[in-house]
């Protein structure tokens, strides 16, 4: 049996904290893949497109697995109902959002036989269309692969 690892704990670290501050958390990172960026768009699908090419770009996922691109996906929503408040919807709504955001692939469970799983966090702001007016916001989404 091999260590928990918490990667959802790891995405939220990843996508809140500056690279200095995450210092003390690096020997966790060991044993996971992770990739970090941003998206800010009034455009949600320009937000999940920048999750799905960095995942794909730093090797998170496959291309050539789609069961990787759909968990990814999934991973995606459930974290942007957070940002949101359970309205997936930004432009439509007018509003917002600038985010930083963490994917992360491990095996959150000691058993080896229940697989690797995907984390994404985001952490940024959501807001009217108007600098100044955003606040903070963050989101969580964790499933299977």
């Amino acid at each position: 049996m091999s260590q928990r690892v918490k990667i959802g704990k790891l995405a939220v670290l990843l996508a809140s904290l500056d690279k200095e501050e995450l210092t003390p958390f690096q020997d966790q990172l060991e044993g996971v893949k992770f990739c970090t960026g941003r998206a800010g768009s009034m455009n949600m699908q320009k937000v999940i497109a920048a999750v799905e090419t960095a995942a794909k770009r730093q090797h998170i996922i496959s291309e050539e697995v789609y069961r990787e691109t759909h968990s990814l996906y999934h991973a995606i929503l459930e974290a942007l109902e957070g940002v949101t408040r359970g309205q997936i919807a930004i432009g439509d709504m007018m509003r917002t959002v600038g985010l930083k955001f963490a994917v992360v692939r491990g095996e959150p469970y000691a058993r080896n036989g229940e697989g690797e799983w995907l984390a994404v966090a985001f952490y940024g702001t959501i807001g009217a269309p108007v600098k100044g007016l955003e606040h903070e916001t963050m989101g969580l989404g964790i499933n299977h692969i």
